[in-house]
Formats: structure tokens, sequence, C-alpha cells
């Protein structure tokens, strides 16, 4: 009986294979009813992300040390995407949300650790220890075989059009408002600047840190928008008090 069924099957799958049109008629309709069971539920999803409380838009000097850090290929060497495994949250902390990235435009997951991760560096490490890091890496981690990036602490940030760089980023749905917008070059120089009034800027992005990043309050420079970014990766929310919805609506 077993015998006589699977022949009845090699016999009709070779008729399948032998005859093209039928063959890509059945694969048509399994490819649409597998397109279908997958995509037809987005259309009733409001979100697919979890909205998560804390989270806002990079400040502009934020989104400069961004782009240092995409320039110089830093995503190459450290991820910024933690696992939900115990080996990982042990050693980097709470697992990665979806919502940490969702003002990523291109996002900084990474492929490779040959540093560690990079997800939740903001506020473990004081900015001289970064300065020195990224000056002399071997002399803060002697088995580090990451370059020196000292010549960031000698380079002049230069952002031409930072109300330009907002809108642009707006365009891809990041909901920069147009106080931020209008306040974009004023809050970039206001971030690093240690006597400035930073109440404007605290209120347009909590939790910013603000005051001297690169030990010379007198010049604002790339290692000063670098470590702005640094700073603040993983620390807008509060996973204290924080509870996963156990379904998306």
């Amino acid at each position: 009986m077993a015998n006589e069924l699977t022949n009845k099957v090699l016999t009709g799958h070779k008729k399948i294979e032998r005859n093209v049109t039928l063959l890509l008629v059945l694969s048509f309709l399994v490819v649409t009813i597998g397109g279908i069971v997958e995509i037809a539920p987005l259309f009733y999803l409001q979100n697919t992300i979890e909205k998560v409380e804390g989270m806002r838009p990079y400040s502009p000097l934020e989104l400069a040390g961004r782009n240092i850090y995409i320039r110089e290929g830093c995503y190459v060497c450290h991820s910024q995407m933690i696992r939900p495994f115990r080996d990982e949250v042990e050693r980097y902390g709470h697992y990665s949300l979806a919502a940490e990235s969702m003002y990523d435009h291109s996002f900084q997951w990474g492929s490779k650790r040959t540093g560690p991760d990079l997800a939740r560096v903001g506020g473990r490490y004081s900015n001289e220890w970064h300065v020195q890091h990224l000056q002399n890496p071997q002399s803060v981690v002697p088995e580090s075989i990451m370059p020196s990036y000292g010549f960031l602490a000698d380079t002049e940030l230069v952002v031409e059009n930072p109300a330009g760089h907002l809108k642009a980023n707006v365009a891809v749905g990041v909901p920069y408002s147009e106080e931020m917008i209008t306040e974009a070059k004023a809050d970039l120089l206001t971030q690093a600047d240690p006597n400035a009034d930073t109440s404007g800027l605290l209120a347009r992005y909590p939790k910013a840190v603000t005051g001297d990043f690169d030990g010379n309050p007198q010049r604002l420079t790339e290692m000063d928008a670098l470590l702005a970014y640094l700073q603040m990766l993983g620390t807008l929310v509060d996973f204290s008090t924080f509870e996963p919805e156990t379904s998306i609506r």
C-alpha cells in the first residue's frame, strides 16, 4: 500500500516537472498564497514597531556625530544590536528593541563584532576615557587592534546646514518639529558648550548629554560630535520600568 502511494506521488511529480506550463502555474499559485499570508496581515496593523517611552530623534550634534561614526566605518567592527540571548544580555545589557533604531537611516546594527557591541555604551565610560581610547586605543585596552582616531580632536566640526540636515530626515519620517529645525544650528553649538544655557536644548532633546566632550571647550571638533553620539547610545529608554507589550495593535 505504501509503495503504491509512493509511486503515485512520484508519477504525479514527474508529470508536473515535465509540463512547463503546469509547473509555472503551480509555482505562481504557491508564491501567491505565501505572499498573501505574509503581506495581508500588515494592512490591519497600525504599527509594526512597539512604541517605547523615551525615544526621540537625534539632536543636531548627535546626528553629526553619527555621520562621523558612519564615515569612519565604525559599524564594520562594532554592532549596535544586542540579541535576546543570556550571554549577550549579561555582557552588554538589555536586548535591543526595534524602537531604538526607528530614527536610524540607515540603522547601525552591524554584522560583525571585532570590537564590542555599542548599543549600551552611553554613560558607561567618561568623556576622558573615550578621548584617550580614540587617540590611543592600546593605552586603555592593550589587546585592541583598533586604529587611532586622534585626528578627530584636531578637526573642526563643519556642518554647513544643520536645519537642512534635519529637514532631510523629516522627509524619511523622523518627527523633527519646526522648532527643532529653526533652532538646529543653535542646539548644535549649545550641546558642546559647557557655559551655555541648555534648558531649551534639553526640552527639545531630553537626556541629551551636554558640556565639553573632547577636553577643549574653545573648539567644536569632530571628537565632540562623535562623543555626543556615543554617550547617548542606549540611554533613552528606562529599562527599570520598561514592560514589553504582549501584542502589537
